[in-house]
Protein backbone atom coordinates (compact mmCIF):
# COMPACT_ATOMS: atom_id res chain seq x y z
CA UNK A 1 0.00 0.00 0.00
CA UNK A 2 1.32 3.36 -0.60
CA UNK A 3 2.54 5.51 2.28
CA UNK A 4 -0.39 7.25 4.09
CA UNK A 5 -1.01 10.42 6.22
CA UNK A 6 -2.60 10.07 9.05
CA UNK A 7 -3.37 12.54 11.86
CA UNK A 8 -0.93 14.89 10.27
CA UNK A 9 2.31 12.97 9.76
CA UNK A 10 3.57 12.09 6.09
CA UNK A 11 4.50 8.64 5.45
CA UNK A 12 8.24 8.59 4.19
CA UNK A 13 8.20 5.99 1.78
CA UNK A 14 7.52 5.33 -2.07
CA UNK A 15 4.73 3.89 -3.86
CA UNK A 16 4.26 7.32 -5.89
CA UNK A 17 2.86 6.42 -9.46
CA UNK A 18 4.18 7.87 -13.01
CA UNK A 19 4.00 11.20 -13.31
CA UNK A 20 1.84 11.69 -9.85
CA UNK A 21 2.51 15.13 -7.95
CA UNK A 22 4.64 13.86 -4.99
CA UNK A 23 3.72 14.54 -1.36
CA UNK A 24 6.28 16.21 0.73
CA UNK A 25 8.07 14.12 3.21
CA UNK A 26 6.74 16.89 5.81
CA UNK A 27 3.33 17.83 6.79
CA UNK A 28 2.60 19.54 3.66
CA UNK A 29 0.56 18.65 0.82
CA UNK A 30 1.69 19.17 -2.93
CA UNK A 31 -1.20 21.29 -4.80
CA UNK A 32 0.47 20.26 -8.36
CA UNK A 33 3.65 20.38 -10.29
CA UNK A 34 4.66 23.66 -9.70
CA UNK A 35 2.44 24.67 -7.70
CA UNK A 36 3.27 26.06 -4.01
CA UNK A 37 2.23 23.29 -0.94
CA UNK A 38 -0.23 23.79 1.47
CA UNK A 39 0.23 22.48 5.30
CA UNK A 40 -1.77 19.02 6.00
CA UNK A 41 -5.47 20.31 7.93
CA UNK A 42 -6.73 17.44 10.04
CA UNK A 43 -10.04 19.48 9.42
CA UNK A 44 -10.24 18.80 5.85
CA UNK A 45 -8.30 15.55 5.72
CA UNK A 46 -8.72 12.36 7.29
CA UNK A 47 -5.84 10.49 5.49
CA UNK A 48 -3.49 11.29 2.72
CA UNK A 49 -1.35 9.00 0.57
CA UNK A 50 0.97 9.40 -2.27
CA UNK A 51 -0.87 8.53 -3.84
CA UNK A 52 -3.90 7.16 -1.71
CA UNK A 53 -5.60 5.20 -5.02
CA UNK A 54 -3.08 4.97 -8.60
CA UNK A 55 -5.68 5.90 -11.47
CA UNK A 56 -4.57 4.75 -14.92
CA UNK A 57 -1.99 5.72 -16.59
CA UNK A 58 -3.82 7.52 -19.09
CA UNK A 59 -7.39 8.47 -20.11
CA UNK A 60 -9.89 11.48 -19.75
CA UNK A 61 -9.05 12.59 -16.43
CA UNK A 62 -5.23 11.72 -16.41
CA UNK A 63 -3.93 14.03 -13.85
CA UNK A 64 -7.20 14.71 -12.10
CA UNK A 65 -6.71 14.45 -8.13
CA UNK A 66 -9.61 13.09 -5.84
CA UNK A 67 -10.75 13.91 -2.28
CA UNK A 68 -13.09 11.08 -1.67
CA UNK A 69 -15.88 12.00 1.44
CA UNK A 70 -15.74 9.34 4.32
CA UNK A 71 -19.04 7.61 3.64
CA UNK A 72 -16.96 5.55 0.70
CA UNK A 73 -15.53 2.33 0.36
CA UNK A 74 -11.76 1.64 0.06
CA UNK A 75 -10.21 -1.52 -0.18
CA UNK A 76 -7.73 -1.92 2.71
CA UNK A 77 -9.37 1.20 4.51
CA UNK A 78 -12.12 1.65 7.22
CA UNK A 79 -15.64 4.45 6.87
CA UNK A 80 -15.29 6.87 9.36
CA UNK A 81 -18.35 8.86 8.80
CA UNK A 82 -17.08 11.84 10.36
CA UNK A 83 -17.15 9.94 14.36
CA UNK A 84 -14.25 8.60 15.84
CA UNK A 85 -15.88 5.75 17.74
CA UNK A 86 -17.56 4.99 14.70
CA UNK A 87 -14.19 4.97 12.65
CA UNK A 88 -12.59 3.06 15.33
CA UNK A 89 -15.13 0.01 15.16
CA UNK A 90 -15.73 -0.11 11.14
CA UNK A 91 -14.47 -3.17 9.54
CA UNK A 92 -11.40 -2.60 7.19
CA UNK A 93 -13.25 -2.48 3.66
CA UNK A 94 -12.32 -5.76 1.21
CA UNK A 95 -13.68 -3.96 -1.75
CA UNK A 96 -13.53 -0.50 -3.34
CA UNK A 97 -16.71 1.87 -4.42
CA UNK A 98 -17.23 1.91 -7.67
CA UNK A 99 -18.41 5.43 -8.08
CA UNK A 100 -14.12 5.55 -7.43
CA UNK A 101 -13.94 3.18 -9.24
CA UNK A 102 -15.07 4.60 -12.33
CA UNK A 103 -12.73 7.73 -11.83
CA UNK A 104 -9.79 5.69 -11.66
CA UNK A 105 -10.48 3.96 -14.57
CA UNK A 106 -10.72 7.59 -16.58
CA UNK A 107 -7.12 8.06 -14.81
CA UNK A 108 -8.24 10.37 -11.70
CA UNK A 109 -5.78 9.07 -8.97
CA UNK A 110 -7.39 10.00 -5.05
CA UNK A 111 -4.94 11.98 -2.82
CA UNK A 112 -6.86 10.83 0.30
CA UNK A 113 -10.49 10.95 2.48
CA UNK A 114 -11.70 13.84 3.51
CA UNK A 115 -13.25 14.34 6.29
CA UNK A 116 -17.50 14.75 6.29
CA UNK A 117 -20.19 16.37 9.10
CA UNK A 118 -20.91 13.52 11.12
CA UNK A 119 -22.93 10.20 9.48
CA UNK A 120 -23.89 12.98 6.78
CA UNK A 121 -26.69 14.55 9.00
CA UNK A 122 -26.18 18.23 8.77
CA UNK A 123 -25.54 20.94 5.96
CA UNK A 124 -23.17 23.54 8.07
CA UNK A 125 -19.99 22.00 7.36
CA UNK A 126 -19.11 21.55 11.11
CA UNK A 127 -17.55 18.79 13.01
CA UNK A 128 -17.46 18.70 16.97
CA UNK A 129 -14.53 15.80 16.85
CA UNK A 130 -12.33 17.11 14.11
CA UNK A 131 -13.08 20.67 14.03
CA UNK A 132 -14.54 22.88 11.07
CA UNK A 133 -12.65 22.46 7.61
CA UNK A 134 -11.78 26.24 6.66
CA UNK A 135 -13.81 28.15 3.59
CA UNK A 136 -11.45 29.37 1.20
CA UNK A 137 -13.51 31.70 -0.42
CA UNK A 138 -14.82 33.68 2.81
CA UNK A 139 -12.45 32.87 5.58
CA UNK A 140 -14.40 32.62 9.04
CA UNK A 141 -17.04 31.34 7.26
CA UNK A 142 -18.55 27.86 7.54
CA UNK A 143 -17.48 25.25 4.89
CA UNK A 144 -21.03 23.97 4.20
CA UNK A 145 -21.94 20.20 5.12
CA UNK A 146 -21.81 17.42 4.78
CA UNK A 147 -19.44 17.02 1.71
CA UNK A 148 -17.35 19.83 4.16
CA UNK A 149 -14.29 18.18 3.23
CA UNK A 150 -14.29 17.23 -0.29
CA UNK A 151 -15.06 21.44 -1.32
CA UNK A 152 -12.74 22.86 1.26
CA UNK A 153 -9.99 20.55 -0.65
CA UNK A 154 -10.88 21.51 -3.61
CA UNK A 155 -11.72 24.99 -2.70
CA UNK A 156 -8.44 25.33 -1.66
CA UNK A 157 -6.47 23.88 -3.87
CA UNK A 158 -5.71 20.42 -2.55
CA UNK A 159 -7.36 18.13 -4.59
CA UNK A 160 -8.89 18.54 -8.28
CA UNK A 161 -11.73 16.72 -7.65
CA UNK A 162 -14.56 16.21 -4.99
CA UNK A 163 -16.37 13.15 -4.78
CA UNK A 164 -19.40 13.03 -2.58
CA UNK A 165 -22.74 12.77 -1.82
CA UNK A 166 -25.89 15.17 -1.71
CA UNK A 167 -29.06 13.90 0.43
CA UNK A 168 -30.89 17.28 1.13
CA UNK A 169 -27.95 19.83 -0.56
CA UNK A 170 -25.03 18.37 0.83
CA UNK A 171 -22.96 19.16 -2.49
CA UNK A 172 -24.82 22.15 -3.37
CA UNK A 173 -24.89 23.93 -0.11
CA UNK A 174 -20.83 23.70 0.30
CA UNK A 175 -20.24 24.57 -3.55
CA UNK A 176 -22.85 28.18 -3.15
CA UNK A 177 -20.67 29.06 -0.01
CA UNK A 178 -17.28 28.11 -1.60
CA UNK A 179 -17.61 29.25 -5.28
CA UNK A 180 -17.71 25.73 -6.31
CA UNK A 181 -19.50 23.87 -9.27
CA UNK A 182 -21.34 20.66 -7.80
CA UNK A 183 -23.43 18.64 -9.10
CA UNK A 184 -26.33 16.61 -7.11
CA UNK A 185 -26.61 13.56 -10.21
CA UNK A 186 -30.59 12.14 -10.87
CA UNK A 187 -31.36 9.52 -8.17
CA UNK A 188 -29.86 6.23 -8.39
CA UNK A 189 -27.57 7.27 -12.02
CA UNK A 190 -24.26 6.51 -9.71
CA UNK A 191 -23.35 3.11 -8.69
CA UNK A 192 -24.31 3.78 -4.55
CA UNK A 193 -23.12 0.22 -3.61
CA UNK A 194 -20.09 0.60 -1.34
CA UNK A 195 -21.59 4.06 0.03
CA UNK A 196 -22.43 4.18 3.68
CA UNK A 197 -26.41 5.71 3.46
CA UNK A 198 -27.97 7.92 5.20
CA UNK A 199 -31.66 8.03 3.72
CA UNK A 200 -31.60 5.79 0.34
CA UNK A 201 -34.43 7.17 -1.00
CA UNK A 202 -32.43 10.90 -1.38
CA UNK A 203 -28.94 9.87 -1.17
CA UNK A 204 -26.78 10.28 -4.46
CA UNK A 205 -23.33 10.32 -5.36
CA UNK A 206 -21.58 13.32 -7.50
CA UNK A 207 -18.91 15.74 -7.58
CA UNK A 208 -17.52 19.18 -6.55
CA UNK A 209 -14.89 21.36 -8.82
CA UNK A 210 -13.29 24.71 -9.59
CA UNK A 211 -14.49 25.36 -12.94
CA UNK A 212 -17.42 23.97 -15.01
CA UNK A 213 -14.76 22.18 -17.90
CA UNK A 214 -13.45 19.83 -14.75
CA UNK A 215 -16.62 18.97 -14.11
CA UNK A 216 -17.68 18.27 -17.64
CA UNK A 217 -15.07 16.15 -17.96
CA UNK A 218 -15.96 13.89 -15.28
CA UNK A 219 -19.67 14.22 -16.21
CA UNK A 220 -18.93 12.59 -19.57
CA UNK A 221 -16.64 9.41 -18.73
CA UNK A 222 -18.80 8.64 -15.46
CA UNK A 223 -22.05 8.80 -16.57
CA UNK A 224 -21.29 7.78 -20.86
CA UNK A 225 -20.78 4.41 -22.21
CA UNK A 226 -17.20 5.01 -21.22
CA UNK A 227 -18.41 4.03 -17.39
CA UNK A 228 -20.74 0.78 -17.84
CA UNK A 229 -22.09 0.90 -14.19
CA UNK A 230 -23.87 4.15 -14.78
CA UNK A 231 -24.85 3.57 -18.19
CA UNK A 232 -26.82 0.46 -17.53
CA UNK A 233 -29.03 1.60 -14.76
CA UNK A 234 -30.79 4.45 -16.72
CA UNK A 235 -28.78 4.33 -20.33
CA UNK A 236 -27.47 7.44 -21.58
CA UNK A 237 -27.45 10.51 -20.63
CA UNK A 238 -30.16 13.14 -22.08
CA UNK A 239 -28.37 14.86 -25.24
CA UNK A 240 -29.74 18.23 -24.51
CA UNK A 241 -32.09 20.58 -22.39
CA UNK A 242 -34.23 23.82 -24.00
CA UNK A 243 -32.70 26.87 -23.42
CA UNK A 244 -35.82 27.97 -21.41
CA UNK A 245 -35.72 28.48 -17.80
CA UNK A 246 -38.87 28.53 -15.05
CA UNK A 247 -38.10 30.02 -11.99
CA UNK A 248 -39.95 28.87 -8.57
CA UNK A 249 -41.54 31.90 -7.00
CA UNK A 250 -41.72 30.14 -3.53
CA UNK A 251 -37.90 29.89 -3.52
CA UNK A 252 -37.09 33.23 -4.76
CA UNK A 253 -39.08 35.05 -2.00
CA UNK A 254 -37.40 32.88 0.55
CA UNK A 255 -33.95 33.96 -0.50
CA UNK A 256 -32.43 36.81 1.84
CA UNK A 257 -32.95 40.19 0.23
CA UNK A 258 -29.58 40.23 -1.36
CA UNK A 259 -29.46 37.20 -2.69
CA UNK A 260 -32.83 38.05 -4.11
CA UNK A 261 -31.45 41.01 -5.84
CA UNK A 262 -28.42 39.71 -7.31
CA UNK A 263 -30.57 37.31 -8.75
CA UNK A 264 -32.98 38.91 -10.35
CA UNK A 265 -29.96 41.39 -11.72
CA UNK A 266 -28.61 37.87 -13.24
CA UNK A 267 -32.18 37.07 -14.85
CA UNK A 268 -32.19 40.47 -16.43
CA UNK A 269 -28.69 40.19 -17.76
CA UNK A 270 -29.29 37.30 -19.07
CA UNK A 271 -32.30 38.46 -20.88
CA UNK A 272 -30.56 41.68 -22.57
CA UNK A 273 -28.12 38.97 -23.58
CA UNK A 274 -27.64 37.75 -27.22
CA UNK A 275 -28.10 34.76 -25.96
CA UNK A 276 -30.97 35.46 -24.12
CA UNK A 277 -33.38 31.95 -22.77
CA UNK A 278 -36.98 32.25 -22.37
CA UNK A 279 -37.64 33.11 -18.50
CA UNK A 280 -40.99 32.53 -16.92
CA UNK A 281 -42.24 32.65 -13.26
CA UNK A 282 -43.65 29.37 -11.99
CA UNK A 283 -45.31 28.12 -8.80
CA UNK A 284 -44.19 24.88 -6.92
CA UNK A 285 -46.11 25.25 -3.66
CA UNK A 286 -45.50 26.33 -0.25
CA UNK A 287 -42.09 25.18 0.64
CA UNK A 288 -43.02 23.83 4.00
CA UNK A 289 -44.72 21.59 2.02
CA UNK A 290 -41.81 20.13 0.48
CA UNK A 291 -39.81 20.49 3.63
CA UNK A 292 -41.95 18.33 6.97
CA UNK A 293 -42.31 15.56 4.83
CA UNK A 294 -38.86 15.28 4.00
CA UNK A 295 -37.38 16.05 6.50
CA UNK A 296 -39.72 13.15 8.20
CA UNK A 297 -38.84 10.37 5.74
CA UNK A 298 -35.28 11.62 5.84
CA UNK A 299 -34.87 11.19 9.90
CA UNK A 300 -36.91 7.41 9.49
CA UNK A 301 -34.70 6.35 7.04
CA UNK A 302 -31.22 7.70 9.32
CA UNK A 303 -32.59 6.12 12.47
CA UNK A 304 -32.69 2.45 10.86
CA UNK A 305 -29.38 2.96 8.83
CA UNK A 306 -27.68 5.17 12.33
CA UNK A 307 -29.99 4.52 15.13
CA UNK A 308 -28.66 1.01 16.46
CA UNK A 309 -24.76 2.22 16.78
CA UNK A 310 -26.25 5.02 18.26
CA UNK A 311 -28.04 3.79 21.15
CA UNK A 312 -24.93 1.73 21.89
CA UNK A 313 -22.93 4.86 21.54
CA UNK A 314 -24.80 7.54 23.06
CA UNK A 315 -22.21 10.03 24.05
CA UNK A 316 -19.86 9.55 21.41
CA UNK A 317 -21.92 11.68 18.63
CA UNK A 318 -21.41 15.68 19.12
CA UNK A 319 -24.61 17.74 20.31
CA UNK A 320 -26.29 18.61 17.42
CA UNK A 321 -26.09 14.96 15.27
CA UNK A 322 -27.44 13.05 18.63
CA UNK A 323 -30.63 15.60 19.11
CA UNK A 324 -31.35 15.35 15.32
CA UNK A 325 -30.98 11.35 15.83
CA UNK A 326 -33.07 11.70 19.01
CA UNK A 327 -35.18 13.16 17.29
CA UNK A 328 -35.18 10.58 14.33
CA UNK A 329 -35.86 7.93 16.92
CA UNK A 330 -39.94 9.20 17.60
CA UNK A 331 -41.10 8.90 13.43
CA UNK A 332 -43.57 6.51 13.46
CA UNK A 333 -44.44 4.31 10.77
CA UNK A 334 -47.81 5.94 10.12
CA UNK A 335 -46.03 9.31 10.06
CA UNK A 336 -43.09 8.25 7.57
CA UNK A 337 -46.23 6.69 5.52
CA UNK A 338 -48.06 10.10 5.11
CA UNK A 339 -44.85 12.01 4.21
CA UNK A 340 -44.27 9.87 1.01
CA UNK A 341 -48.04 10.10 0.41
CA UNK A 342 -47.43 13.79 0.76
CA UNK A 343 -44.04 14.07 -1.41
CA UNK A 344 -45.50 12.15 -4.29
CA UNK A 345 -47.69 14.49 -6.00
CA UNK A 346 -45.46 17.26 -5.39
CA UNK A 347 -42.28 15.30 -6.81
CA UNK A 348 -44.58 14.91 -10.13
CA UNK A 349 -45.15 18.28 -10.39
CA UNK A 350 -41.80 19.20 -10.18
CA UNK A 351 -40.82 16.40 -12.39
CA UNK A 352 -43.86 17.73 -14.79
CA UNK A 353 -42.56 21.58 -14.74
CA UNK A 354 -38.85 20.24 -15.86
CA UNK A 355 -40.13 17.81 -18.89
CA UNK A 356 -39.54 20.93 -21.57
CA UNK A 357 -37.58 23.89 -19.15
CA UNK A 358 -35.04 23.61 -17.06
CA UNK A 359 -35.73 25.07 -12.82
CA UNK A 360 -33.42 28.11 -11.95
CA UNK A 361 -33.27 30.06 -8.69
CA UNK A 362 -30.23 30.69 -5.82
CA UNK A 363 -28.77 27.03 -4.53
CA UNK A 364 -29.21 28.51 -0.95
CA UNK A 365 -31.08 31.58 1.00
CA UNK A 366 -27.52 33.54 0.97
CA UNK A 367 -23.66 33.58 2.11
CA UNK A 368 -22.26 31.19 4.07
CA UNK A 369 -22.39 31.79 7.74
CA UNK A 370 -19.80 32.92 10.02
CA UNK A 371 -17.73 30.73 11.85
CA UNK A 372 -18.60 31.76 14.62
CA UNK A 373 -22.70 31.08 14.73
CA UNK A 374 -24.26 28.32 16.30
CA UNK A 375 -27.59 27.36 18.19
CA UNK A 376 -30.56 28.55 17.22
CA UNK A 377 -28.69 31.26 14.64
CA UNK A 378 -27.54 27.71 12.72
CA UNK A 379 -31.05 26.22 12.86
CA UNK A 380 -32.40 28.93 11.42
CA UNK A 381 -30.15 28.76 8.71
CA UNK A 382 -30.24 25.19 8.42
CA UNK A 383 -34.35 25.05 8.06
CA UNK A 384 -34.22 27.81 5.25
CA UNK A 385 -31.97 26.38 3.47
CA UNK A 386 -33.40 22.65 3.38
CA UNK A 387 -36.66 24.33 2.54
CA UNK A 388 -34.77 25.62 -0.92
CA UNK A 389 -32.62 22.53 -1.34
CA UNK A 390 -35.68 19.55 -0.65
CA UNK A 391 -37.62 20.17 -4.14
CA UNK A 392 -34.81 18.44 -6.18
CA UNK A 393 -33.90 15.96 -3.58
CA UNK A 394 -37.12 14.63 -3.11
CA UNK A 395 -38.13 14.65 -7.19
CA UNK A 396 -34.84 12.58 -7.38
CA UNK A 397 -33.91 15.12 -10.38
CA UNK A 398 -30.29 16.29 -11.13
CA UNK A 399 -29.12 20.01 -9.71
CA UNK A 400 -26.33 21.31 -10.84
CA UNK A 401 -25.08 24.43 -8.40
CA UNK A 402 -23.42 26.89 -10.64
CA UNK A 403 -20.79 30.02 -8.67
CA UNK A 404 -22.50 32.83 -10.44
CA UNK A 405 -23.79 35.29 -7.91
CA UNK A 406 -21.71 37.48 -5.43
CA UNK A 407 -23.22 39.01 -2.37
CA UNK A 408 -22.12 41.18 0.69
CA UNK A 409 -21.45 39.34 3.91
CA UNK A 410 -20.47 39.92 7.16
CA UNK A 411 -17.11 38.76 6.51
CA UNK A 412 -16.86 40.54 3.11
CA UNK A 413 -17.67 39.83 -0.63
CA UNK A 414 -19.59 36.33 -0.91
CA UNK A 415 -20.88 33.49 -3.45
CA UNK A 416 -24.16 32.43 -3.89
CA UNK A 417 -24.54 29.11 -6.44
CA UNK A 418 -27.28 29.72 -8.88
CA UNK A 419 -29.12 26.16 -9.40
CA UNK A 420 -30.24 24.95 -11.82
CA UNK A 421 -32.65 21.80 -11.66
CA UNK A 422 -33.26 19.32 -15.01
CA UNK A 423 -35.04 16.23 -15.88
CA UNK A 424 -34.02 12.79 -14.81
CA UNK A 425 -30.93 11.56 -16.56
CA UNK A 426 -30.10 15.07 -18.32
CA UNK A 427 -26.89 15.22 -15.97
CA UNK A 428 -24.52 15.83 -18.88
CA UNK A 429 -26.65 18.00 -20.84
CA UNK A 430 -27.08 20.06 -17.84
CA UNK A 431 -23.20 20.49 -17.03
CA UNK A 432 -23.33 21.68 -20.55
CA UNK A 433 -26.34 24.00 -20.03
CA UNK A 434 -24.01 25.50 -16.94
CA UNK A 435 -21.50 26.14 -19.00
CA UNK A 436 -23.59 28.21 -21.46
CA UNK A 437 -25.72 29.96 -18.87
CA UNK A 438 -21.83 30.98 -17.59
CA UNK A 439 -21.15 31.74 -21.32
CA UNK A 440 -24.00 33.87 -21.60
CA UNK A 441 -23.63 36.17 -18.46
CA UNK A 442 -19.68 36.44 -19.53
Amino acid sequence: MPGVTRTGEIAKRGGFGPGRPRLATSPHLTTGVGQSTAPFDGSIWRLVGDPLLEGAGSGPLAGLSVAVKDLFAIEGHRIGAGNPAFLAGARVETTTAPAISDLLRGGAWVRGIARTDEFAYSIAGDNAHYGTPPNAAVPGALPGGSSSGPASAVAAGHADLGLATDTAGSIRVPASYQGLWGLRTTHGLVPRQGLLPLAQSFDTVGWLARDGDTLQRVADWCLSCGSEPTENLLGASDPGLPWRFVVPQEALAAAEPATRAAFEALLAALAASVDAPAIESVSIGPLDDWFEPFRTVQAAEAWRNDGAWFEQHPDAVGPAIAERLRGAASVTAAAEAGARRALEPLAERLRALVTDAVLVLPTVPGPAPARSSHGAAIDAVRAATLRMTTPAAAAGLPALSIPLLTVPSRLGPAPVGVCAVARAGADIALVRLGRRLEGALA
